[in-house]
């Protein structure tokens, strides 16, 4: 099996004449891994990701307005990165299409190291990319945590985060945990209702770690 140790995906492969299809299949099948949703359509690509759930796609551009249709519906309804295969070099294309959130693009698509390199790339920009929006998503709970605290307590900045870390090492528990706590909290006391939570002690309303 090509690849050797790489682990089994499951590859999407949407659109493309008959001929192209099969080509880039026969490569993806090469490669050690499985070929879900072939041939998938504009009509039917959002369906074929939905029930398939593919960890890799890939666009074969034939017509680059029907491709960048699937392409956006591809990047809304599934959870993995996509890959554009060009048959010419289109540079306004793929700009089109990196602004929709291809990962990557290949040239020809017939060439098995580059579609495994290919593959390998967008899964690891994808992975990044995750992680990136997942620390994001942290830093947002805590500015918002830290802005809670300054308008309580009449601090700054500064001091807002101080009583989020020291808060977070007397109770052992992830500032981002302590934030979110105390997010839930503030909800909850202006009658809002609050998300779920993940652990981390509520920091009340009164005067905590205001030393």
């Amino acid at each position: 099996m090509a690849g050797g140790s790489r682990r089994t995906l499951r590859v999407l492969i949407a659109d493309g004449t008959t001929e192209r299809l099969d080509e880039v299949t026969r490569t993806v099948i090469s490669l050690g891994h499985e070929v879900v949703g072939e041939g998938a359509s504009l009509d039917t690509v959002g369906q074929a990701t939905a029930a398939e759930l593919p960890d890799v796609a890939l666009v074969i551009v034939a017509e680059s307005d029907k491709a960048l249709g699937l392409i956006r519906t591809i990047v809304h309804d599934a959870a993995c990165p996509v890959i554009a295969i060009l048959d010419v070099q289109d540079r306004a294309f793929v700009d089109q299409a990196a602004r929709l959130g291809i990962f990557s693009y290949i040239s020809h698509g017939g060439d098995l190291e580059e579609m495994q390199s290919s593959m390998d790339v967008a899964l690891q920009r994808f992975a990044e990319y995750h992680a990136l929006e997942g620390a994001f998503g942290r830093r947002a709970v805590t500015e918002r945590a830290k802005g809670i605290l300054m308008e309580r307590h009449g601090i700054d900045e500064q001091q807002a985060f101080v009583l989020l870390r020291e808060q977070a090492r007397r109770t052992n528990t992830k500032m981002v945990d302590v934030a979110a706590s105390l997010l839930a909290s503030h909800r909850l006391l202006s009658g809002e209702r609050p998300p779920a939570t993940s652990g981390g002690k509520v920091l009340g309303s009164t005067d905590q770690g205001t030393d």
